[in-house]
């Protein structure tokens, strides 16, 4: 196996997972004339070009799509006895990459993360915020976190939080002003704070219930989001009647800067899990996390 080969391996790896250079040099804390670099040394050593470079995107060739579908599990499985090795000291190490939606920080990841750094200084998280449907295998998370009806089957599920219910708020000097809904009809009349689909760029419709049974609802507003953080700001600021998961306005509610609207419509939902191929369960790293999410839990 030729060194230089070997050595920029990751390096060229973080590219071809990534599909940029500047993004691999920012993941791996390099500049991305050193990450060029050693795209330019492994492709000299092997004599092809892994990569097709534009200026607006980078892509394999059919030489790289080869080279990689044989290097990388190789790769992985000698990052992961690494891991394991020194697991059995009691280091955890190396990079722990999760693909998340922006609530579950609040929610779950804030709290987990801090919790990880205290234990295992070695062990370094990485978190994407994305509110798409992200495959995480073909991407190169090590795992995911999601809405417990959106994770795929074949996916192994470990809870992060209890069930969560969807709720309407709003500011009391927003229902002083217009009104407070006294049925699901009534959100028609009011300014509602919207969200965009990630995935398909629409606009979501609401889940409710009524009269015991789910209903989905179209609501207009002023205002459409793609974040629930920023939808909290938006209702605090009394633009008008916002749709979040109940935990993150709990502090908000208790003291008053903002008022339920609806009680009875509110949606159940199953909560967040982590989850990740049957294959990684063992992973030092991911078990860590599984283990500290469990102790939050109780």
């Amino acid at each position: 196996m030729d060194r230089d080969v070997l050595t920029h391996l990751p390096v060229v790896a973080a590219v071809a997972r990534r599909r940029s250079f500047a993004a691999a040099a920012a993941e791996l804390g390099m500049s991305p004339s050193a990450v060029s670099h050693a795209v330019r040394l492994v492709e000299d050593r092997l004599k092809s070009p892994l990569f097709a470079r534009t200026t607006r995107s980078v892509a394999l060739t059919e030489a790289g799509e080869d080279f990689f579908a044989r290097a990388l599990p190789a790769l992985q499985q000698l990052a992961e006895a690494t891991e394991a090795t020194r697991a059995l000291k009691g280091v955890v190490s190396g990079t722990l990459r999760i693909n998340a939606p922006r609530v579950a920080l609040p929610m779950a990841l804030t709290g987990l993360v801090a919790t990880l750094a205290t234990r295992h200084p070695d062990l370094v998280v990485d978190v994407t915020c994305d509110d798409a449907l992200t495959d995480i295998v073909a991407q190169g998370y090590d795992a995911g976190v999601r809405l417990g009806e959106m994770v795929a089957e074949d996916m192994v599920a470990v809870r992060l939080t209890p069930p969560v219910r969807a709720i309407m708020v709003a500011a009391p000097g927003y229902l002083a002003a217009y009104g407070t809904p006294a049925r699901v009809a009534d959100l028609r009349a009011h300014n509602c704070i919207n969200y965009r689909q990630a995935s398909t760029g629409g606009t979501y419709a609401w889940e409710l219930r009524e009269r015991g049974k789910d209903v989905t609802v179209a609501v207009r507003g002023t205002a459409r989001v793609s974040d629930s953080l920023f939808a909290i700001d938006l209702a605090l600021a009394g633009v008008g009647i916002a749709y979040l998961f109940e935990p993150l306005v709990a502090g908000h509610l208790r003291a008053g800067r903002l008022v339920q609207v609806l009680p009875k419509a509110a949606m159940p939902e199953p909560g967040l899990f982590l989850y990740f191929p049957r294959r990684a369960s063992e992973a030092p790293k991911l078990r860590v996390l599984i283990d500290a999410a469990r102790e939050r839990l109780g």
